[in-house]
């Protein structure tokens, strides 16, 4: 059965954000979300082809707080342990009563179909991706994306 989500959001930092953004505009799904002033990321400005609101302010803090409460839900990517913005994020759907669902890649073995139920179950249809960023977590951009395709084009 495939997923009603309506619109994919992130931060647009590099690494799991930026992969949510690039599926999202490669599947045709809508996409969007808030990042800091300036459209700041580690790699510099975030490319206007992302359709992204900037935030009054140029810290991580604000964005994080606006992509989770402008979301249904919440699914952070990390490798290892939860740490810094990824942290931050689950911290602050936790605080909304939001649901959110942590995927450690470093335990990963995919399994779309329990993200599936948890997506339908949860009733998301606004989905806010996040999690570490590539200076990180080397290869996490390739592994998101990868677990993205699998979620949205299960084989028939």
């Amino acid at each position: 059965m495939a997923l009603s989500i309506k619109k994919i959001v992130s931060g647009g930092q590099t690494g799991a954000d930026r992969a949510a953004l690039d599926y999202a505009m490669a599947a045709g799904i809508p996409h969007g979300g808030w990042v800091p002033r300036g459209r700041l990321t580690e790699s510099g400005p975030l490319p206007a082809r992302y359709g992204m609101k900037e935030t009054r302010d140029s810290g991580y803090e604000e964005r994080t707080e606006k992509n989770v409460a402008d979301s249904d839900g919440t699914i952070v990517f990390y490798c290892g342990k939860l740490k810094g913005g990824s942290l931050l994020t689950w911290a602050l759907a936790r605080r909304r009563g939001k649901p959110v669902l942590g995927i450690d890649l470093d335990k990963w073995e995919p399994d779309p179909a329990r993200t599936r139920e948890w997506i339908r179950e949860s009733r998301v249809s606004i989905l806010n991706v996040a999690g570490s960023r590539a200076s990180q977590a080397p290869g996490i951009y390739a592994d998101v994306k990868k677990y993205l395709r699998e979620l949205f084009e299960p084989p028939s």
